[in-house]
């Protein structure tokens, strides 16, 4: 974007708390580093933007940059996001990055209220997470270096121009997506931090101007070494005909989701450019309301916010070459995700992907998509859990798995049971165990892939315990000691050597 000159708050050169070096930040700017992209930003007080390490733009002077570890305390210290590089775009933390589990565990809920458009408060927060409103507080100030309302501010304004930028959803629905009451707050609130008006923004957004309505384009930012043919292996071995399909470096699927409380239903095709570290992302129309939440899920879905080097430390530990940039298939669905789970239990992954297509065939929706071989949705909770349990078992299906996918399904229907990253890990994994045939097995598989838990360790897994040449599930647990916090990406090498010999 053109230089303006304005004024902009002082600024240290590192953050308190974020333990930034200065000198090393400039370097990673001038090498323009991805693997820093998310981790890194920096602030220029000659024209009071901010950018991702990543961006292209002409380096300023050394002495006009401060540096910080996010785009809230960025915004916090006064600067406002770059039009170039969007930092909007650039991958998140995953949920162990944080020095501070709690205060992370907020953030994931906060993050989750402004993408699905709903309205959150912190005591409501404080509760799930069993600490007082003001504990969270303090936590969460000295973990961000914000309090949990400019941190909302930051998220939603964020997701505003995003929304603006990719999408020709007018001005007054942006806002109301974005979480904000009213047209004039959103106006104040964006004219306050970014200097500019919604409706400017638009005018001036240049080549990140939106695609006509055939459909919407959105770019999400990774962070390199990613083992993408992992990833999409993993996928397709396990691709339900009818609702999704591996094209090369490509998936694309039929998608239903619920945003402010209204169900959407469209198509998405996403593919993976390691050159740009990036995904690339086309969706129906009818998702643009949800595209906020579509694309924190696809994050989630294609494992984009994690820091590869720790894993590949961790990973060593294995009796197996280490692939590096391994990911861990997340979901975009986490119902859909858990059905899959239950319909493996103690089968191959041929058999369980035979079961899925019974099930989409039998209880799935019919959608219209660009592709003739995606044609219907994945069945919804309330559709499997008011089905006939006799119609479920003609499918094949044993009778215990038909109760715990209806167990299932009754949970996320009536919302007692949520499947997503932001969910409450312990409270979640008690809520499956004590559902009927859900055992262990089972909870850590969903909360591995649903909830994106990267610790999650199914002991009672036999490929496990033929990869690791063990049926002691005791000695399989002290073989996986040295491999946390990251044990779900050890049982996705392990289950990756089993099913390809590599």
């Amino acid at each position: 974007m053109p230089p303006q000159t304005t004024h902009v708050p002082a600024a240290v050169e590192t953050v308190p708390g974020a333990g930034i070096d200065a000198d090393a930040a400039w370097r990673v700017w001038q090498a323009r580093d991805a693997r820093f992209d998310g981790r890194l930003f920096v602030g220029v007080t000659s024209t009071g933007v901010y950018c991702r390490p990543v961006c292209r733009v002409r380096l300023p002077r050394r002495a006009n940059c401060r540096f910080f570890d996010s785009a809230v305390r960025a915004e916090h210290a006064g600067f406002r996001p770059c039009l170039r590089c969007r930092p909007e775009l650039a991958p998140g933390l995953s949920l162990v990055d944080s020095s501070s589990s709690l205060a992370q565990a907020a953030a994931a809920m906060l993050d989750e209220a402004v993408y699905a458009g709903e309205a959150v408060t912190l005591p409501t927060i404080a509760e799930r997470l069993g600490v007082t409103d003001r504990h969270l507080r303090r936590i969460f100030q000295g973990e961000h270096g914000v309090s949990p309302v400019d941190y909302l501010t930051t998220r939603r304004l964020l997701l505003a121009k995003q929304l603006l930028s990719d999408t020709e959803q007018p001005i007054t629905q942006v806002a109301l997506a974005s979480g904000f009451a009213s047209l004039r707050r959103f106006n104040a609130a964006f004219a306050e931090r970014y200097r500019l008006s919604p409706s400017r923004l638009r005018r001036d957004r240049g080549e990140s101007a939106a695609p006509p309505a055939a459909a919407l384009r959105v770019r999400l930012g990774l962070r390199p070494p990613y083992d993408h043919e992992a990833l999409l292996g993993f996928i397709a071995r396990r691709a339900m005909r009818g609702i999704e399909a591996v094209d090369g470096d490509g998936y694309r699927r039929s998608l239903r989701v619920t945003h402010a409380g209204r169900e959407l239903a469209g198509w998405l095709h996403a593919r993976i450019d390691l050159e740009r570290s990036e995904l690339l992302v086309s969706l129906a129309p009818t998702l643009a309301p949800a595209l906020g939440l579509i694309s924190a899920r696809l994050r989630q879905a294609f494992d984009l916010d994690v820091e590869p080097p720790s894993i590949d430390a961790a990973l060593a530990a294995l009796p197996l070459a280490v692939r590096p940039g391994l990911r861990l298939p997340g979901s975009l669905d986490g119902f859909e995700t858990a059905v899959r789970v239950v319909l493996g239990q103690q089968v191959t992954v041929a058999a369980a992907r035979t079961l899925a297509q019974r099930l989409v065939e039998r209880f799935g929706t019919p959608i219209a998509t660009p592709w003739a071989d995606i044609t219907h949705l994945f069945p919804s909770a309330q559709a499997i859990a008011q089905a006939d349990p006799a119609a479920i078992g003609t499918l094949g299906i044993v009778r215990q798995r038909v109760r715990a996918l209806q167990a299932i399904a009754a949970g996320v229907a009536d919302g007692s049971l949520a499947l997503h990253r932001a969910a409450p890990l312990e409270a979640t994994l008690d809520a499956l165990r004590a559902l009927p045939g859900v055992g262990e097995w089972t909870a850590q598989v969903i909360a591995m892939r649903a909830l994106s838990w990267p610790d999650a360790w199914p002991s009672s897994d036999i490929g496990l315990m033929n990869a690791l040449g063990t049926r002691d599930k005791r000695a399989l647990d002290t073989l996986a000691e040295p491999l946390r916090p990251w044990r779900s990406y050890a049982v996705m090498r392990l289950w990756h050597h089993l099913e390809t010999g590599t």
